[in-house]
C-alpha cells in the first residue's frame, strides 16, 4: 500500500477544499481499491484527471445537498475558469445531466414563487383561484394534475439558458467514498474538505489491509443497506416495513456494533408506532447496552411480569456499567412484587463527604473559582480540572494502545482517536494490551512514561487529553500525590463505560505532596453553587470514590450577601 502521508492544505489557498478533496479520493483510490468496481475506479481516475477549474466545480457540488442545481446560481469566484466553462466539461465528461427531468417538488425546490408564478398564473385563473397565491398553497393545488416529471425546457417554456438545471451523475460513487474514508456517513463532506486540517496535529498510525474495517466489497454494500434503513426511519417510514430489508447478523464486529444501533432505533420506533412485539423481537436481536434494558421495561409495560423477571435475573449476572446497574435495580425492585419473589438485597452506598462553604459572592467569575480560591494555600495548592486530569493520565499512559491500528479504529490519517472508541468491545479487543500498561503502575515506570509522553507527543490530538489545560508541572504534581493503586481502580472504571465514564469527575483536586500518607496528598472537590444539585452520574463517580476508598466530598458553597437577606 501506498505509504505517503497525506499533507491537508492551508485556508490560505482559495482552492483548499479541492486539495482535500483529492486527498480523500487518492487515500480512497490507494487503500480501497480492490473494494471498488472497475468502473468505480475509472470513474476516479477521471476525477483526478479533471482540469483544475471543474474539478473544483464538481467538488462544491458534491459537498452541496441534492442532486440538482440551477446553472446561474453556481457561483464560485474563485474558481480559475467561468463557471459556465466548467459546466460545460463536466457535462461533455459525463459528471452532468443537462437535461434531467424534474418533479413538481424539484421545480418548486429550485425556482422562486416569482418565478413560478408567470407559469401557473393561467391554469390557477381557470381554476378560480387568485394569482397571489403562497407558494405552499400553490404547490399543494398542482401537485396531482402536474404530477408527472418532465423536462425544465416543458416546465418553464423560453426559460433561457440562465434557468438550466443539471443533476449530479455519481453520487452513489462519491457517497461509497464518503463512507470508505470517514467508517460512516453520518459525516458530511464538508467535515473533512471544508476544515483546516492543518491547524491539528494528528498520530501516525500506520494503515495496512488488515486494519481496515472493510475487507470486502459486501460489507459496504452492507453499510450502505443500513444506512438506507436508519434514512427511511428518519423519513417517517414504519418500523414494520424496514424490519425485513435490515441485513441480518454478520461476522464483521464493527458492522455487528452498526447493526446493533440501527436495531436500536427501529425499536424505539416500532414501539412508539404501536407495534409492540416487533419492538420486543428486534431488541432481542441487539447487542446494544440500552437494548436489554428497553426489553425488559416493555415487558413490564405489557405486565408480563415473569417473562421480565427471568431476562433481569439473568442478565444480572453480567458486567454492567453503573447506569445499566441501576436501571436494572430499579426494574428488580418493581417486579418483585409482581412475581412474588423477595426484594433484591439494597446497594449498600457509603455516605458522600460534604461540607459547606460561606463566601462573598464575586462580581464576576464561576462558582467553582470562588471555591478554589478560597481553599487553595501554598502547602496544598487547588487546581480546576474536572474531566481533565483523570482522563489526561490515562490518555498518556494508554496511548500506545489507544492508537492501535485494528481494524475499524482508523480510516483515514486524521483521526482524533480510534472511531470504535465507545463501542461495545472497545477495550475487549484490547485488553491484552491495557493490561501490559498497567502492570506499569505496579513498577513505578507509570511516571516516566506519562511524562515522556506528555512531552513526545505534544499537541498530537489524543481524545483523552486537553492540551491547553495541560502543563507539566501539574502532571508531576498529580502523578506525585495519587497513588498508583487509585489511579488504577480510576482507569478500569473508565474503560468500564468510555462514553459515560469519561465525564462526571469532580471539579477540583487538592494537591497535598507533603502529607505523611499517601491516601492524604489528594482531594477530589465537586463544587456546587446555590440551587444547583449533583447530577447521576457525578453521584455514580462519587460513590465509586466512597466504596474504593479514594478522597472525594461535595462542597456546597453559599453567598454571605444571600445568608443575610434570609
Amino acid at each position: 500500500m501506498n505509504k505517503h502521508r497525506p499533507v491537508p492544505a492551508s485556508l490560505d489557498d482559495p482552492l483548499y477544499y479541492l486539495e482535500n478533496m483529492d486527498i480523500l479520493v487518492a487515500w480512497v483510490a490507494d487503500h480501497h481499491a480492490d473494494l471498488l468496481t472497475e468502473q468505480e475506479r475509472s470513474r476516479l481516475a477521471a476525477y483526478t484527471d479533471l482540469a483544475t477549474g471543474p474539478r473544483a466545480l464538481l467538488t462544491r457540488m458534491v459537498m452541496r445537498t441534492g442532486e440538482l442545481f440551477r446553472a446561474d446560481k453556481l457561483r464560485y469566484p474563485e474558481l480559475p475558469v467561468p463557471e459556465s466553462e466548467a459546466l460545460r466539461i463536466l457535462v461533455h465528461a459525463g459528471w452532468l445531466d443537462p437535461a434531467p427531468e424534474l418533479s413538481l417538488d424539484d421545480l418548486f425546490r429550485l425556482f422562486t414563487l416569482a418565478e413560478l408564478r408567470p407559469v401557473f398564473a393561467d391554469w390557477l385563473q381557470q381554476q378560480g383561484h387568485p394569482k397571489t397565491l403562497g407558494k405552499a398553497q400553490m404547490r399543494e393545488l398542482l401537485a396531482e394534475p402536474f404530477n408527472a416529471p418532465r423536462a425544465l425546457g416543458a416546465w418553464l417554456p423560453g426559460g433561457g439558458e440562465a434557468s438550466n438545471v443539471v443533476r449530479l451523475q455519481d453520487m452513489a460513487l462519491f457517497d461509497r467514498i464518503r463512507l470508505m474514508f470517514f467508517g460512516n456517513l453520518r459525516q458530511s463532506w464538508t467535515d473533512f474538505v471544508l476544515v483546516e486540517l492543518g491547524v491539528q496535529q494528528f498520530e501516525s498510525v500506520p494503515f495496512t489491509s488488515a486494519s481496515r474495517a472493510f475487507q470486502q466489497r459486501a460489507e459496504v454494500d452492507c453499510y450502505l443497506q443500513m444506512h438506507a434503513c436508519r434514512e427511511r426511519l428518519d423519513n417517517g417510514e414504519p418500523a414494520v416495513d424496514v424490519w425485513p430489508d435490515v441485513p441480518g447478523p454478520v461476522d464483521n464486529p464493527w458492522l455487528t456494533s452498526r447493526r446493533d444501533r440501527l436495531l436500536l432505533e427501529l425499536g424505539r420506533q416500532a414501539e412508539r408506532q404501536g407495534e409492540r412485539e416487533l419492538a420486543l423481537e428486534v431488541w432481542e436481536n441487539s447487542g446494544h447496552r440500552e437494548a436489554r434494558l428497553k426489553q425488559l421495561r416493555l415487558l413490564e409495560r405489557m405486565k408480563r411480569f415473569q417473562e421480565a423477571w427471568g431476562i433481569a435475573c439473568q442478565w444480572r449476572t453480567s458486567e454492567l456499567s453503573d447506569a445499566e446497574a441501576q436501571g436494572l435495580a430499579r426494574l428488580l425492585k418493581r417486579l418483585a412484587p409482581k412475581v412474588g419473589a423477595d426484594q433484591p438485597e439494597p446497594v449498600d452506598n457509603p455516605p458522600l463527604q460534604e461540607f459547606t462553604l460561606t463566601l462573598p459572592k464575586p462580581d464576576t467569575g464561576k462558582v467553582e473559582w470562588a471555591a478554589l480560591q478560597h481553599l487553595g494555600t501554598d502547602d496544598a495548592p487547588v487546581f480546576y480540572v474536572e474531566n481533565t486530569l483523570i482522563n489526561a493520565l490515562f490518555g498518556l499512559l494508554c496511548w500506545p494502545v489507544i492508537f492501535q491500528p485494528l481494524p475499524g479504529a482508523f480510516f483515514h490519517p486524521f483521526h482524533i482517536g480510534p472511531a470504535d472508541l465507545t463501542r461495545e468491545d472497545f477495550v475487549a479487543r484490547r485488553q491484552q494490551a491495557f493490561e501490559q500498561r498497567f502492570r506499569l503502575l505496579d513498577t513505578g515506570a507509570y511516571r516516566r512514561e506519562i511524562l515522556d509522553t506528555f512531552k513526545n507527543k505534544q499537541g498530537i490530538a489524543n481524545p483523552f487529553v486537553f492540551w491547553a489545560v495541560l502543563d507539566e508541572a501539574l502532571l508531576e504534581l498529580a502523578l506525585h500525590c495519587i497513588p498508583s493503586d487509585h489511579l488504577e481502580v480510576l482507569f478500569r472504571r473508565l474503560l468500564n463505560n468510555i462514553k459515560e465514564h469519561r465525564s462526571g469527575f469532580p471539579d477540583l483536586i487538592r494537591l497535598v505532596p507533603e502529607a505523611d500518607h499517601p491516601e492524604q496528598r489528594y482531594e477530589m472537590i465537586e463544587v456546587k453553587g446555590p440551587g444547583d444539585r449533583l447530577q447521576d452520574h457525578q453521584v455514580r463517580w462519587l460513590q465509586f470514590f466512597a466504596r474504593q476508598g479514594i478522597p472525594a466530598s461535595v462542597c456546597y458553597v453559599r453567598w454571605q450577601d444571600d445568608e443575610a437577606i434570609v
